[in-house]
């Protein structure tokens, strides 16, 4: 199969525009140009080919344009954004499924042009409870996390096995649809877990059952709480629709002596600047 480096003639042109226009515009400028001239270039006809980047691309039927992204990635051919977007302006998600199989690249690739899509969300559970690196899960959680309500069940057993559970829990709260199971699971974690109680928290506030209320506000008022747990807690409350107004001090906290530190070298900086005393 023919490749051709799209980016690598850009980056030539490009080279050769620089060098005879440098001195007529800013770095910033150039910022601006670049990207425009690379949208242009996308239109160019290509004497050697006859075609333009976005016409060579637009020609090919949807398995070609696969096969060029997967041709182009294991021979280390630079992916250009006219043969990604010429794949996104397609309805592709069946062909490009196969590629969660694949490489880590064709894997991080399929990733990026099906997006949350509801017919991949079967691979993406399978991605989150395999060895694949955090970068993959992550993403992967983030695009089944759109579609919790459909992947519970799944989200539920694996949690119940004690599969990346983490993840699962991060799933479950974003479920719409009101589940007693999923509530009991995230009570049950954010009162045993005292090592994560600002995440567990934070699934509390996503998930939006108000009856979490007490059991945060009881976890706020313990003395030993650090600053961190502190404001993620605080900020659960306020998304239940609580609140909580006791004052405390912190001032032997870590992460608050950063904080304030980092503030009163701010106030200075821009003390200086203002010419304030």
């Amino acid at each position: 199969m023919k490749l051709y480096d799209f980016d690598g003639m850009f980056d030539q042109k490009l080279s050769e525009y620089v060098k005879k226009n440098a001195d007529k515009h800013r770095e910033k400028e150039w910022e601006d140009i670049i990207p425009k001239m690379y949208a242009r270039f996308g239109d160019t006809v290509i004497k050697s080919l006859g075609v333009s980047p976005n016409q060579y691309y637009a020609q090919m039927d949807d398995g070609q344009i696969v096969a060029q992204l997967r041709a182009h990635l294991k021979q280390g051919v630079a992916v250009s954004e006219f043969l990604c977007n010429a794949i996104e302006s397609r309805n592709l998600s069946e062909k490009l499924i196969p590629l969660l199989d694949g490489t880590e690249d064709e894997k991080a690739y399929a990733l990026n042009l099906l997006g949350a899509c509801r017919l991949a969300l079967p691979e993406y559970m399978r991605l989150i409870c395999s060895d694949e690196s955090e970068d993959i899960k992550n993403t992967c959680v983030d695009f089944a996390k759109e579609f919790a309500d459909e992947v519970k069940e799944l989200a539920l057993e694996n949690y119940g096995k004690g599969v990346e559970k983490e993840y699962m829990l991060e799933i479950l709260s974003r479920c719409v649809l009101k589940d007693e199971r999923i509530y009991e699971i995230l009570i049950k974690e954010f009162r045993s877990d005292g090592e994560n109680v600002p995440m567990h928290a934070s699934y509390l506030a996503a998930y939006g059952d108000e009856r979490a209320l007490c059991y945060l506000l009881d976890k706020i008022d313990e003395e030993g709480i650090s600053f961190i747990e502190y404001q993620e807690l605080k900020y659960a409350i306020e998304s239940l629709g609580g609140s909580y107004e006791k004052e405390r001090d912190f001032s032997s906290d870590p992460y608050y002596q950063a904080i304030k530190a980092h503030g009163a070298a701010g106030e200075d900086i821009f003390g200086g600047l203002f010419g304030n005393k």
